[in-house]
């Protein structure tokens, strides 16, 4: 069944970059490995599950942290896998991290995260070495019209929720059913006090792509993400997130939601994220 244009109302609204808009941040530090979420990481399926989008960039600010404490070797995070093993709790998280494998020009990280105790995340990072390659460097470049000239788009219109709340979506062009481009920012701190770096709070924002470009209407289907997957062959930079989606679902109960990551001097990467796809209990 097509979705209604009602779903996707377009008009313009106070930007959250506005100075009058407290700040706040997704979590607080507990100690040097457990986080809290504050109510702006509420989920958008269920009120006392945090949405996955900030968890999966204060992963990455673990593993920054990680790396930090160790030498510095001058690698990048260019690949990062997220498998969702259980219930997100809008409840204390604990994050624990090792290396998998270690190594000069190549190394993989994994990231494991507990709420009360049960793994419900984990993760795997592979670092590779930084040389320059601009020489060489190309490839597709079609770029995203800028931020600034775009209107916001009302998401808490169609999604409940923290989080969705807490981000300004400015669309390239009215979402439709399956395909939205759009970018995205937010006025709060991934972690209390500033201390996340830029990439773990662009991957904060990225998981959004499976709530941009929906084919049906939420209340009626599900279709939650179980992974997410983020390849980078250039290093984001900027306060906005860039997602250029196309989400597709198939005839046995499985999705697929496909991204082009973009900052705002063009593409950065891929994200792919498998959907389950099922009606609503009653609907």
């Amino acid at each position: 069944m097509p979705v209604p244009s009602a779903l996707f109302p377009f008009e313009e609204r106070r930007p959250l970059s506005d100075p009058t808009t407290p700040r706040g941040s997704y979590f607080e530090a507990v100690d040097d490995c457990r986080y809290k979420p504050t109510p702006h990481a509420g989920g958008a399926w269920a009120a006392d599950e945090q949405h996955f989008s900030p968890l999966a960039g204060l992963v990455v600010h673990a593993l920054d942290r990680y790396r930090a404490a160790g030498p510095d070797s001058g690698l990048l995070l260019s690949r990062i896998s997220y498998d969702i093993l259980g219930r997100l709790a809008l409840d204390e998280c604990e994050i624990e991290v090792e290396t998998v494998r270690p190594g000069r020009t190549i190394e993989l990280l994994e990231a494991v995260v507990r709420i009360s105790g049960r793994p419900v995340l984990r993760a795997r990072a592979w670092y590779l070495t930084a040389l320059d390659t601009g020489a060489v460097a190309g490839g597709p470049d079609d770029r995203l019209p800028p931020p600034d000239s775009l209107a916001p788009w009302p998401a808490s219109e169609i999604w409940p929720g923290g989080y969705i709340e807490s981000v300004e979506i400015r669309p390239v062009a009215p979402p439709r059913p399956g395909r939205t481009a759009a970018w995205l920012a937010t006025p709060l701190d991934l972690v209390a006090g500033g201390s996340a770096g830029p990439l773990a709070s662009y991957l904060a924002l990225v998981d959004t792509a499976n709530g941009i470009a929906v084919r049906q209407p939420p209340a009626a289907w599900m279709f939650p993400n179980v992974d997410l997957t983020v390849h980078l062959h250039r290093q984001p930079r900027g306060a906005w997130t860039g997602l250029d989606t196309k989400v597709t679902f198939g005839p046995t109960g499985q999705g697929l939601t496909s991204t082009v990551l973009h900052d705002v001097e063009g593409p950065v990467g891929h994200a792919s994220q498998i959907l389950t796809v099922r009606p609503q209990p009653g609907a």
